[in-house]
């Protein structure tokens, strides 16, 4: 099946299962977009990393695109920052963030790494008007990835600033276990309790991809009012609807993880784990790759959307429910947390 082909499949099932769901506005709080100029010079990536298939890069206006493309009459807003790893320049990822948000439908955040300093980094979110910044596990230093804490991510000075500015802290927790490790669980709870004013997004629902790992890890961070979940890359029914009936529903945001959502794939549960499976054949996490062919794929983005329907259904969420998740709990946190209204 050729690309062309494939396009009109999905927007078969576009028209057939989503179209009549999905709210008219989008609001989508989980996008990687960078430019050249984002990257340290000299800068690639391997051969079969996903990027490679967008060229090499994702730029906002490729991200449009695909959006007119798999959101046909649909208003979408976004939040984005740049690739949270090297070869990344952060002061120009930054940069560039700021260059395409207007802080009414494009929203940024800012690179941070635990060794930047608070001056930077206040300096990159200020300047640039953003809502405030995204950490990530590779940017620690000093120690094996797997035994990379939160609090290894945001050092205490960092963290003053975001409590007392009000800023969004968006979150990819670390260590193997994700949402299910106890370190993890105690953390989460903590820095939420520590930094009151500072609005903590647990990407990926603090990375929960199969039922068992989110059972009973949602409660602490339920009860405090500055947690909030993305659904990026979740297409797990089950998954999805336990955070439904078990977090506040008014701080949950749909959020895609483009462009990785937009490979052909999805994510699937084996035996208390997880794996990727892929129509295409790119390098990307726990990835297993359908090299003969044997099923059709749609985008994991579309696969993300059929879970949240699914859930939804199952929690019996409301219409004014699903306009939350979809736009209005996004735009009224990224709206609030922004620096400056752009003119």
């Amino acid at each position: 099946m050729n690309e062309h082909e494939e396009q009109a499949k999905d927007l078969r099932l576009y028209e057939q299962e989503l179209k009549g769901f999905l709210p008219e506005r989008i609001f989508d709080a989980h996008v990687h977009l960078f430019d050249a100029s984002c990257l340290k010079p000299g800068a690639t990536f391997p051969p079969r990393y996903c990027y490679q298939k967008f060229g090499g890069l994702f730029t906002v206006e490729q991200y449009e695109a695909w959006m007119a493309r798999l959101l046909p009459g649909h208003v979408v807003h976004f939040n984005s920052f740049g690739h949270p790893e090297d070869p990344s320049d952060r002061d120009a990822a930054a940069a560039y963030t700021g260059r395409i948000s207007d802080n009414r439908g494009r929203f940024g955040l800012a690179l941070v790494a635990p060794a930047d300093p608070v001056e930077t980094v206040v300096k990159r979110v200020v300047d640039n008007r953003l809502a405030g910044y995204k950490p990530y596990p590779s940017f620690v230093t000093g120690k094996p990835v797997a035994e990379v804490t939160i609090f290894d991510m945001l050092p205490e000075p960092l963290m003053r600033e975001a409590d007392a500015r009000g800023w969004v802290v968006m979150l990819h927790i670390p260590r193997p276990g994700r949402i299910a490790d106890p370190v993890n669980q105690q953390q989460m709870v903590e820095l939420c309790r520590r930094y009151p004013g500072a609005k903590i997004i647990f990407a990926h629902i603090g990375r929960a991809y199969y039922l068992n790992s989110v059972l009973g890890a949602l409660e602490g961070i339920a009860a405090c009012p500055n947690a909030y979940l993305d659904t990026a890359m979740i297409n797990h029914e089950g998954v999805l609807e336990y955070a439904f009936r078990n977090f506040p529903r008014e701080r949950i945001l749909f959020g895609a993880d483009a462009p990785f959502a937009l490979l052909r794939g999805k994510s699937v549960e084996i035996n208390n784990q997880y794996a990727y499976l892929l129509g295409e054949d790119y390098a990307m996490g726990t990835a297993i790759y359908d090299a003969a062919h044997a099923v059709t794929f749609t985008t994991f983005f579309y696969e993300q959307l059929r879970g949240i329907k699914c859930a939804a259904e199952r929690a019996c969420l409301s219409r004014g429910d699903i306009e939350n998740v979809f736009f209005n709990n996004a735009q009224q946190l990224l709206s609030g947390c922004a620096h400056d209204t752009k003119k």
